[in-house]
This record gives structure tokens, C-alpha cells and sequence, in this order.
């Protein structure tokens, strides 16, 4: 909502979605407590949304938004220095990620606490992975790097599996964890 809009009624649905999810789990999140919580008719959150399936789609969709958004800012801020523009990404997506409260539903059905959260995990992670590398793979493809596609598509690959790795288990401070991935990918695409 950065354009100062007031949002829509379909992200007033999916953002309750989320906040119901993390309070409540996903097994209890329904049509009718959505639409109570944002103070719409039942057939309202249906026409917005469709079914649960829908649903769960929408929360994946806004909150990879969210997380490219901040890929894109970080290199957009610094398009004359890769390795910087890498820490920056993996840093700012790791911060997102320690508050987010959708995440942490996700990584706690993970671990058995909500079995019927696993799909939103499991049923897009392919296409979600190519999502992220399309984005990076544009972004990084713009700085003179000497290396083939097919280098450069692994190297992109790795970068966007290990920050993935740390959202879902963080060993370490974001910042530190950027410095350390940043560093990995500056050796790899020869830039450090």
C-alpha cells in the first residue's frame, strides 16, 4: 500500500487471512471468521478470493511480493556494486522474514503444529523458486559479469536456496548472514 490507497476489499480478505493464520492456525481460518474480521458478507470473501485453495494462493502471491519488493530495492539502491546489492537483498528478506507472520505458520506446520499449512509450502515451492530466481537472475544479469548463462543461472540458484535455507532455519543475525552470503556470491560470479 505504499501508493497510499486504501487497500481493497481482497487484500483487506488476505491480510486478515495471514494475521488469522498465525493467530489461530490454518485449520480454523474460514470464510465466515474472515469475513467477520474484515466486516464483510461471507459471499464477499468467496467473490475475492474463491475457495480456501484461493486463498492460500493469495497469501503465497502478496507475500512474495513482499519479499521481491525488498530483492528489488536493495539492487535498484546500489546498481554499481553486486556484491552489495546481494548482501542487501539477503539481509533485508531475512529481517522481513524474522516478523513475518505468515512465515512462521508456515515454519511451524513444518515442524508438525499445523499439517494442513504444509501445502501452502509445498504445492507452490517450485514455481515460487522460479519466481525468485526470474527476479534476481534480471537483477544480477544487469551488472558485467564474465561467466556463461548456465554459471551465472547456478550461481543465481545457490543464492536463492541458501537465503531460502536461512529464512526457514536463521543461524545468525540477518546482517551477518547477508555479509556471509554476499561473500559466497561475490567469489562465485568473480566479483569479489
Amino acid at each position: 500500500m505504499s501508493s497510499g490507497l486504501l487497500p481493497t476489499t481482497r487484500q483487506r480478505v488476505v491480510q486478515a487471512a495471514v494475521e488469522l493464520t498465525g493467530e489461530v492456525g490454518w485449520a480454523k481460518v474460514t470464510m465466515a471468521r474472515l469475513a467477520d474480521r474484515v466486516g464483510v458478507s461471507r459471499q464477499t470473501v468467496y467473490n475475492e478470493v474463491g475457495g480456501k485453495p484461493g486463498l492460500a494462493e493469495a497469501m503465497i502471491l502478496t507475500e512474495l511480493d513482499r519479499f521481491l519488493g525488498v530483492v528489488m530495492a536493495a539492487f535498484d539502491e546500489h546498481p554499481d556494486d553486486l556484491v552489495v546489492a546481494i548482501r542487501d537483498a539477503a539481509t533485508r528478506v531475512l529481517r522481513l522474514a524474522q516478523g513475518n507472520t505468515l512465515l512462521r505458520a508456515v515454519v511451524s506446520a513444518t515442524h508438525g503444529a499445523d499439517t494442513e499449512l504444509l501445502p501452502l509450502l509445498t504445492v507452490h515451492s517450485e514455481s515460487l523458486l522460479a519466481v525468485a530466481q526470474q527476479v534476481l537472475g534480471d537483477r544480477i544479469r544487469a551488472y558485467p559479469i564474465r561467466l556463461p548463462d548456465e554459471r551465472i543461472d547456478a550461481a543465481i540458484d545457490a543464492v536463492v536456496r541458501v537465503v531460502l535455507s536461512h529464512v526457514m532455519q536463521p543461524s545468525a543475525d540477518p546482517a551477518v548472514t547477508g555479509e556471509s552470503i554476499a561473500w559466497i556470491a561475490g567469489r562465485v560470479l568473480g566479483e569479489g
